[in-house]
């Protein structure tokens, strides 16, 4: 899920009581099997290397300048490798040649491996899972980038709290020029552990993304991989199981940079309306392991989150003159909730944006 998701961004689509995963109970919805199944990930052989960090960077015909910034913001990090394995995955790009510039710019220090064949995006980060030898591992797209001290404020929080099973810091989007366009609210005012209305504000809403979480290989082990049935909410459907299982460590400083591009692979699937049609699916399979009152009133609830996120995109899309784009998007959002927010800023939609 790409766009900028802000907390609280599901217009008071709230959540009342805390989430229990332990309690848990079958509540499967008519979904295909398909869809359920998760990848596994295999520990790794006894005696292997252990750095303390993995920096997985996967590509696909990712541009030149916006690789180069990505990996010189990890450099100016390196604390080594014996304490931190890079590696750009490629999914056998077909222009440029990136495994020159991971050469020229890490100047041996920066591994490089490309796919046998385009496996597609799910696969590609499930690779970067399972070439990680590293105890964490940050799954790194090639277009965004880390701030000074990334890794150092990560590593302290988790050391100081040997439990968590993730940690994520606060985010800043750029756009394509590497300008700041945007800031995430501070889940905190200082580090520490997030609580339980995280988790019930991650089931709505996408309020972490790939370049600020850094996720402990062994809950990769033993949760499983990214979905290939979720093409554009596979992040958000990854991190809600990571939070449900896990305690959080949080660091209130933005660190992480996320860039926001007409390229961005969310921004080919919201011109089909696909992106919206994946959120309702992660909705129903998040839902489908939860008790039966707890995935109701979270199925409700982010339902009519996603609706109104997509009748906002529909607003700035018909506004920049697409208005088939904007149509797919508004078409979607009725498909996800008719609840009495949603239909109301339907008709403003038309009301206020369509008819002016």
């Amino acid at each position: 899920m790409g766009e900028v998701l802000r907390t609280g961004d599901f217009s008071g689509a709230a959540i009342t009581g805390p989430i229990d995963p332990m309690a848990r109970v079958a509540v499967v919805p008519a979904l295909p099997v398909s869809d359920l199944s998760i990848p596994a990930i295999a520990p790794l052989v006894e005696g292997t290397s252990r750095p303390f960090w993995s920096v997985m960077i996967p590509i696909y015909n990712c541009p030149e300048d916006y690789l180069r910034e990505t990996l010189e913001s990890v450099l100016s990090q390196d604390p080594g490798p014996d304490e931190m394995q890079i590696e750009v995955v490629d999914n056998c790009s077909t222009t440029g040649d990136p495994e020159s510039l991971v050469r020229a710019i890490g100047n041996g220090r920066v591994q490089f491996y490309r796919q046998p064949a385009n496996l597609g995006m799910v696969e590609n980060f499930n690779t970067c899972i399972r070439r990680a030898q590293g105890q964490w591992v940050h799954i790194l797209h090639g277009d965004d980038t880390v701030r000074p001290g990334f890794y150092t404020r990560a590593r302290q929080g988790i050391t100081a709290n040997p439990d968590v099973g993730a940690a994520l810091c606060r985010i800043i989007y750029t756009n394509e020029h590497s300008q700041w366009t945007g800031i995430t609210d501070a889940e905190a005012r200082t580090p520490g552990v997030l609580g339980e209305d995280f988790t019930a504000r991650q089931m709505v809403d996408q309020l972490i993304q790939f370049v600020a979480f850094v996720v402990r290989r062994s809950t990769y082990e033993e949760l499983g991989g990214f979905r290939a049935s979720l093409a554009h909410c596979l992040d958000w459907d990854m991190w809600k199981r990571v939070v449900l299982s896990k305690p959080i460590f949080y660091e209130p400083e933005p660190l992480a940079c996320y860039r926001l591009h007409a390229a961005a692979d969310s921004s080919r699937l919201m011109r089909t309306g696909k992106n919206v049609a994946d959120e309702r699916r992660s909705i129903d399979i998040s839902c489908a392991s939860l008790p039966p009152e707890q995935a109701r009133r979270i199925r409700h609830a982010a339902r009519k989150a996603a609706a109104v996120r997509a009748l906002r995109r529909a607003q700035g899309l018909w506004r920049k003159g697409d208005h088939a784009t904007a149509w797919r998007q508004l078409t979607e959002a009725l498909r996800c909730s008719r609840a009495l927010p949603v239909l109301a800023r339907t008709a403003y939609f038309f009301v206020r944006v369509v008819l002016h």
